[in-house]
């Protein structure tokens, strides 16, 4: 019974550590960037866009198109930056407790 009563503890210190990881998630915004900083974006914890910053001389009708893809890069660079800092995240909470494949927590 001493196993159990001692894994009811762990799993319920590990829960708490997940509440606090996901509210430092929640919290936390990372900035993406792309053509030389010229477009920017940043994305909140959780990966929505929280604002984009355009250069003003990106501003050219007939530079739509660059535009378009300076932004999908920006974002692109946000998101794996995002990544990482979540694996971080985890990594901390779960005390280098490798998880499952394909569990993300704590969403």
């Amino acid at each position: 019974m001493k196993n159990i009563a001692g894994l009811m503890k762990q799993a319920s210190q590990m829960q708490a550590k997940m509440a606090e990881v996901q509210a430092r998630v929640e919290a936390m915004e990372v900035e993406g960037q792309s053509g030389a900083g010229m477009v920017r974006i940043t994305l909140s914890g959780k990966g929505e866009v929280r604002r984009v910053k355009l250069d003003p001389k990106l501003a050219d009708p007939n530079e739509l198109e660059m535009l378009e893809d300076l932004i999908v890069s920006a974002h692109a660079d946000a998101k794996r930056k995002l990544d990482a800092m979540l694996g971080d995240e985890m990594s901390k909470a779960t005390g280098g407790i490798d998880l499952p494949a394909g569990l993300k927590l704590p969403f």
